[in-house]
């Protein structure tokens, strides 16, 4: 019987993130200084980068990372499109347009957790899939404020003085995107590994791989802590969107893992592009959302992120993902 799944629930990191739940549902005053906890997040954006450009540095460029990146920018386009056809019969079109953004983009910290996952297993992965993790968070944005655009010209709604305007400059989204801090120092990472390449890996190892396990501890205890707060008071108005946010991430594994086999990707690529596809942004995404759609309600797309989906890819889904792929695999 494969145990895998039993396996990774028992990984001090991820009992660290239940604790972390545990704590916040008792209320305990256990608390990660603020300043701390940035750092946490600024040094494992670090080394997810560093050690992604390293291996592209070291791999190159080849057909495999060619496939997966495409295979990437389909699902970062696609997924917004039929998350919003969904959405649309429920909620009104901003609502549903910026929830989309948010499930059509990804979660570096779900990233860094299903890459650590992966080692864990030996499973060899292509540093390319950390440039995956970046060109996601974009389309989704993109195909937001389009959406949302066509919905303002089609209804009419805007007004003065609501910061609506008759359309938002996707030039002005995307620059506040990509100049956001996390995702900047990602992409700055990821290129000075590249150029640096084994030997800064090298002279680097002990700060980026050593302690990484130890910092990601911490930083899922934070997390737990953080998910438990906000879940108290988070408000879905009703069950659909609690049933939406554990049900599109499977729909969107499912939608991965089947571009994966048929782009023929490895068993650990096709694990993070799924990974990367199930996930939802939480940080990137709702920061530029919340200024290039001010008529959706920041407590929906926010709330049904971080304290539905992350926790839930985080304890069962990452596992189940790997679990199932790799007997469609084959690997035993």
């Amino acid at each position: 019987m494969d145990t895998s799944l039993f396996r990774a629930l028992i990984d001090p990191a991820i009992l660290f993130f239940f604790f972390g739940l545990f704590a916040g549902i008792i209320r305990s005053n256990l608390a990660i200084p603020e300043q701390i906890a940035k750092f946490l997040s600024l040094y494992l954006l670090v080394a997810v980068g560093y050690k992604g450009g390293v291996g592209m540095a070291t791999s190159g460029f080849s057909t495999s990372m060619a496939l997966a990146l495409t295979a990437a920018m389909i699902l970062a386009f696609i997924i917004p499109v039929y998350s919003f056809a969904v959405l649309r019969k429920r909620l009104n079109p901003f609502d549903a347009a910026a929830i989309s953004a948010t499930y059509g983009s990804v979660s570096a910290v779900t990233f860094i957790t299903a890459i650590a996952f992966v080692e864990k297993q030996a499973v060899p992965y292509g540093g390319y899939m950390t440039v995956a993790l970046v060109l996601m968070e974009s389309p989704a944005i993109i195909m937001a404020v389009l959406l949302a655009n066509f919905v303002r010209a089609k209804s009419s709604v805007a007004t003065a003085g609501t910061g609506a305007g008759e359309g938002v400059s996707i030039k002005k989204v995307l620059h506040e995107a990509f100049t956001d801090g996390a995702h900047l120092l990602l992409l700055g990472a990821l290129l000075i590994g590249y150029i640096t390449g084994t030997s800064g890996k090298a002279a680097l190892d002990p700060f980026l791989t050593s302690i990484q396990k130890g910092m990601l501890l911490f930083f899922l205890l934070e997390m737990g802590l953080l998910v438990a707060r906000r879940a108290r008071g988070m408000q879905l108005n009703g069950p659909f969107l609690a049933v939406f946010a554990i049900a599109i991430p499977l729909v969107n594994a499912v939608f991965a893992a089947t571009i994966a086999h048929v782009f023929g990707l490895s068993l650990g690529d096709a694990f993070l592009l799924t990974v990367l596809a199930a996930s939802a942004s939480y940080i990137v995404v709702p920061a530029v959302v919340r200024y290039a759609i001010p008529e959706a309600n920041a407590s929906l797309y926010f709330g049904m992120s971080l304290a539905v989906t992350f926790p839930f890819n985080i304890i069962i889904g990452i596992p189940l993902y790997f679990f199932v792929i790799k007997h469609i695999w084959g690997v035993p």
